[in-house]
């Protein structure tokens, strides 16, 4: 067993406090967020069941997942209409120019704060 397989390997949560595993060994029935989110569930209020830890050689640490009983998931809760209206709304004031007012058929660059157009006039005078 590699000295990195060790340290992730805490089936009974004695080290880390709650069951460990290695990056892709987690057992049957766990998920994360992201695939309970794919299975159209959430986790519910359910507590941590588990969690998967992998080295990260960037950062010179470890990255860690929380893992979520399947079973005890919850379906999804539907969008209504006036969640999507607000998500609307909310996108079009990120597509719509500070400066020109219009919408830019796009989402405004935060580090410009306006639309292309705009931010780089005499480009656009010369195209």
């Amino acid at each position: 067993m590699s000295p990195t397989f060790g340290k992730c390997y805490d089936p009974h949560g004695a080290q880390y406090g709650v069951p460990t595993f290695p990056w892709r060994y987690a057992p049957v029935g766990l998920a994360t967020r992201r695939q309970l989110r794919a299975r159209g569930l959430r986790p519910g209020g359910q507590p941590i069941a588990a969690q998967v830890m992998r080295r990260n050689r960037r950062a010179g640490g470890v990255q860690v997942a929380y893992l979520f009983d399947i079973a005890r998931a919850k379906p999804v809760r539907p969008m209504t209409s006036r969640k999507w209206g607000a998500l609307a709304l909310a996108m079009l004031a990120r597509r719509t120019c500070s400066s020109c007012q219009t919408d830019a058929g796009y989402v405004i660059p935060t580090s410009l704060g306006m639309c292309v157009a705009c931010a780089y006039p005499e480009e656009q005078r010369a195209a």
